[in-house]
């Protein structure tokens, strides 16, 4: 008998400290539904009037540059920054009532987690903002080289182009990383040697193959500046006017037709310029 009646006394107690820990739950349920529905108020207002901000300030404008820059060649996907920084600022403010809401609930892991990884948002931007800048500075390199070469009616501006526009932009990968506090030792003396034997191959071809092709390259540039296509000379017994410079020859109409005199006569002989 006395047995039975402690086994009801630890119920009765077991039902009134778990009656007692919901009471004390049940405010802290309120309160987190009101948090949440505040939370989701400001961040509603608060992209809302952010909204309306970036469409007076007409920040999308930049999306045409972007895209007409061609960052990585031609591509579907364009850049909308308004909507980038919507989207940032708000999953910033939910991150930011995430850490209020652990505070107040006492989750201390989760709030110093998340305060540290909102703490170490700024390096990753100022990172994001260093790459995105290089690779656009790279762009216009890449452009004003193909444009250079398009202009002397060189061939191969693509090609250099292109090597000058990835180079930068792995240095330029390297710095954000740096910037965003990750060990780049390894990835850099690596670099370090594959430049190294790239250059070194580059330096013994030019010495040892293509030394003509340099040759012309300058002769077609000393022909373009001292020559023009419609003047009428006379050079080695062939008189007619420039129809066409290139790297490679010089082509002459005359009376009789059209003559083709290699490059490296208009250095070498003597040229009369009629008119």
């Amino acid at each position: 008998m006395k047995a039975i009646i402690q086994l009801e006394d630890v119920n009765l107690t077991f039902i009134q400290n778990l009656w007692s820990d919901f009471l004390n739950v049940i405010p802290k349920i309120f309160l987190a539904i009101g948090f949440i529905i505040l939370a989701w108020i400001i961040i509603k207002t608060v992209n809302f009037i952010l909204k309306k901000l970036l469409r007076i300030t007409k920040i999308d404008s930049i999306t045409t540059k972007l895209n007409e820059a061609e960052l990585f060649g031609k591509t579907d996907y364009n850049v909308v920054p308004s909507k980038i920084i919507l989207k940032f600022v708000k999953y910033l403010l939910i991150l930011i009532f995430i850490v209020i809401a652990s505070e107040l609930l006492g989750l201390t892991i989760v709030s110093e987690g998340i305060g540290s990884f909102i703490a170490y948002l700024p390096i990753l931007i100022s990172a994001l903002l260093i790459f995105v800048l290089g690779v656009y500075v790279a762009s216009l390199i890449k452009n004003a080289i193909r444009d250079t070469f398009k202009s002397m009616d060189l061939t191969g501006g693509n090609l250099v182009g292109n090597i000058v526009f990835y180079l930068i932009v792995v240095f330029i990968s390297i710095t954000a990383l740096n910037q965003a506090g990750v060990d780049t030792e390894i990835i850099t003396n690596n670099l370090t040697l594959i430049l190294g034997s790239i250059l070194v191959s580059f330096t013994i071809a030019f010495g040892l193959g293509s030394r003509d092709v340099v040759l012309r390259l300058l002769f077609g540039f000393y022909s373009r500046r001292n020559f023009e296509i419609g003047q009428h000379i006379k050079t080695d017994g062939v008189e007619g006017v420039i129809q066409q410079i290139d790297n490679i020859c010089i082509t002459i109409k005359t009376g009789e037709g059209i003559v083709v005199l290699p490059i490296k006569d208009f250095v070498d002989k003597k040229i009369e310029i009629i008119d």
